[in-house]
């Protein structure tokens, strides 16, 4: 027989589940500009999206041909703190370079 929860204590009602919904996800881009150099964007997608070398490299090739390109999916809060990382070091080195938010 099956014991009554103690005062205070409450149980879930029998067949009810939990679910926990996924946040929405956003792709953060970068852009394409004539002034911040290959090598600076490379570096940001190895320190900031922790991107391995050649990976980086393939990227960084597209937003140079294409014009822009996908640097990572992440939840928003992590996305836009991302977005603000590569802007605060592109400024410190002198780059215009851009970083902007696409939701899915």
């Amino acid at each position: 027989m099956a014991r009554a929860p103690a005062s205070g204590q409450t149980r879930p009602a029998a067949g009810s589940q939990s679910r926990t919904r996924q946040p929405p996800l956003f792709k953060v881009l970068m852009h394409n500009d004539d002034y911040t150099t290959m090598e600076f964007v490379v570096e940001v997608l190895q320190a900031v999206f922790r991107k391995p070398p050649t990976e980086a490299e393939r990227i960084m090739l597209h937003i140079h041909f294409k014009g822009m390109g996908v640097c990572g999916i992440f939840p928003f809060e992590v996305a836009e703190t991302k977005v603000a990382r590569v802007h605060a070091l592109a400024r410190a080195k002198g780059f215009p370079l851009r970083c902007t938010l696409d939701s899915i």
